[in-house]
């Protein structure tokens, strides 16, 4: 049962459009400042609570929270961008959401670059995406790559131990080599084009990028463009590994 004094003291704003499966908290507070979000007709600000009964509206849109809880595993294939805006830096873009075309309002977990393809996670549930979005869980994510030039061992061990990018120290990493041109790579952070951007380091242009796992869900028997629902085993593993209850929420 529900604490009722919880109830009375309403949920933050940033909370309540994560657990409808809006976006992130992160990315709640970003709209919120943008004056996008409206609590029972008046403006939110930063640190505002819904209360029992209010509307609560994002670009004019009622928000309410989806009982169903809906996770995706989709191929994504090269030119996709991971948004659910119709533009980005001012042009126009072919979103995830819209080309999959799903009857219900879903968001991806994350980004994967729209030169690169592979396995891309949705789902309506905030709270999961918050857990495994936030690098400082550790949860893996492996990939294949493939270079433009030979791939040496001394590349490989200098991968796998850390790369200056973006201001700062790549984790440890393991790596592991395909052939002369190809390697495999398991990250638990997700910076902005990190694995081109370590290969760039090493003087190296990656011609192929494709994600193969997120955690403990696969891209195994996904033909490209398509996209499943998980299996309820694979989300009470995921769950599991993102430490989140049953109900959907972080524990």
């Amino acid at each position: 049962m529900e604490d009722i004094s919880a109830l009375n003291q309403g949920i933050r704003i940033n909370k309540f459009l994560s657990e409808a499966g809006v976006c992130s908290r992160r990315e709640a507070d970003k709209m919120t400042a943008a004056g996008r979000v409206y609590i029972a007709g008046k403006l939110a600000a930063a640190g505002s609570r819904v209360f029992p009964g209010q509307k609560v509206t994002v670009d004019g849109k009622t928000v309410s929270k989806e009982e169903e809880e809906i996770y995706i595993a989709f191929y994504k294939p090269k030119g996709i961008v991971c948004t659910t805006a119709s533009t980005e830096n001012g042009s126009k873009v072919v979103n995830v959401v819209d080309y999959i075309g799903y009857n219900k309002r879903i968001y991806p977990i994350g980004r994967l670059d729209q030169s690169s393809e592979g396995l891309l996670l949705l789902t309506n549930q905030g709270g999961t995406m918050e857990k495994i979005l936030r690098s400082r869980y550790g949860h893996e994510k492996e990939y294949f790559v493939r270079t433009a030039s030979k791939i040496t061992d001394s590349f490989i061990k200098g991968m796998a131990s850390g790369v200056p990018v973006l201001d700062t120290v790549t984790k440890p990493c393991k790596v592991w080599k395909e052939d002369d041109y190809s390697f495999h790579i398991i990250l638990t952070q997700g910076l902005n084009r990190q694995i081109r951007r370590m290969c760039e380091y090493f003087g190296y242009r990656v011609v192929y990028l494709r994600r193969d796992r997120v955690m403990n869900i696969t891209l195994d028997g996904l033909k490209k463009g398509r996209y499943r629902h998980l299996s309820d085993e694979e989300i009470t593993e995921l769950k599991r590994q993102a430490n989140i209850n049953q109900g959907g929420s972080p524990t």
